[in-house]
């Protein structure tokens, strides 16, 4: 277990903000073209603690963030529990179920632990923890975002190519049910099976795969690990848009996002780690910052003070999307606009005009409080 520390000292009122990476073997995929960066959702953390160093200055607030690395040989929940000892403030970058037995750990009651890596919708509804607080958004609210795209632009004669990972299938699931949600149905649906080198092949074999869809209006792919869907564009037997984990994607975040301020955020990110912002960086940067923000307002560091900020009405994060981030109540699911883009620019922001709720139009994506089975967060 590797462990780190950065802060900023000289404070009248300091908190300090843990963060837990726990390293999940790749599967290996079709091309590694789009590595995965060594700092992803750490770099985001750091940058959310120099946002709050930079306003602490100001009000006599400080902050430190431990950090702290666990090897796929290494027991998680001894490293969380080393972290917990230390404060009660957990951010975690790891699989749901590591994710969930972290937050059962009798160190972890009472304290409040971030979800900044998995985006599964159990962790949101039956398998909710009322100490555990999703900076990430859900695959439903990315799959409603999508869905909502496809009932604006009139494509409702859909088919889906899905993966085989874990995270594929989660991913498909979670698009079937958007789809239901907005009225909308897959013609056709086919797992992926070629394990060829589709370098050389996609060519002949995609058209071929895709031949028996007929004709559609959207080929939705299921593709979280980045494996094979970038062999669809361009090689479909139907010149037809492709959604979903490639083509027009709904995300988190994203380089092309430039409005509201986010160009600021992007070049500060830019600068300090020498890439660009991807979606883990943006959950891990929004946790920091939570923290920050609910510190700067109650002038509090304990934290049933800070947990019952977060998660009142009072509560506001700016978050560079066009509009105040807060916190669900219900699930502790923070609350965010979706972008749909493609790697060239951002096509539109979810939720889409037209798209209502008798109280919060962001709550049109992912669980709404009626469809919620948390009963932690009551």
């Amino acid at each position: 277990m590797q462990m780190a520390c950065f802060q900023y000292a000289w404070a009248d009122v300091a908190l300090t903000i843990a963060y837990l990476r726990v390293e999940q073997p790749r599967p290996p995929t079709l091309s590694n073209l789009d590595a995965v960066p060594d700092d992803i959702g750490l770099a985001g953390a750091r940058t959310g603690l120099d946002d709050n160093i930079t306003t602490g200055r100001f009000l006599g607030h400080g902050y430190t963030l431990t950090e702290a690395t666990v090897a796929p040989s290494e027991d998680p929940l001894a490293g969380a529990s080393r972290l917990l000892a230390q404060t009660p403030f957990l951010i975690v970058d790891a699989a749901a179920d590591v994710m969930l037995a972290i937050a059962d750990l009798p160190q972890a009651q009472g304290a409040v632990v971030f979800n900044v890596a998995a985006g599964d919708t159990a962790l949101r509804d039956g398998d909710c923890r009322a100490n555990l607080l999703h900076a990430l958004p859900s695959d439903a609210m990315r799959t409603d975002a999508l869905a909502q795209v496809l009932v604006q632009k009139r494509w409702t004669d859909l088919v889906m190519v899905t993966g085989t990972h874990p995270q594929d299938l989660a991913y498909a699931a979670a698009m079937r049910r958007s789809l239901t949600k907005f009225g909308l149905t897959l013609s056709a649906e086919k797992p992926w099976v070629f394990d060829a080198d589709m370098r050389r092949n996609a060519s002949q074999e995609v058209p071929l795969f895709t031949q028996g869809f007929g004709d559609y209006d959207a080929l939705i792919v299921a593709d979280e690990l980045g494996d094979f869907g970038r062999y669809l564009l361009y090689n479909t037997w139907a010149a037809r848009p492709v959604v979903g984990s490639e083509g027009l994607a709904a995300l988190t975040w994203s380089p092309v996002i430039e409005q509201w301020g986010a160009a600021q955020l992007q070049g500060r990110f830019t600068d300090r780690h020498g890439r660009a912002m991807q979606s883990r960086d943006y959950a891990a940067w929004a946790a920091v910052r939570t923290l920050g923000e609910a510190v700067t307002r109650t002038n509090a560091v304990d934290a049933p003070s800070l947990r019952g900020y977060i998660l009142s009405e009072a509560f506001e994060l700016a978050g560079f999307k066009g509009r105040p981030l807060t916190y669900r109540a219900w699930n502790g699911q923070l609350r965010q606009p979706i972008s749909l883009a493609h790697p060239r620019a951002l096509v539109a922001q979810a939720p889409l005009e037209g798209f209502l709720h008798q109280t919060n139009e962001l709550d049109t994506l992912g669980l709404d409080r009626p469809e919620s089975r948390c009963k932690d967060f009551e």
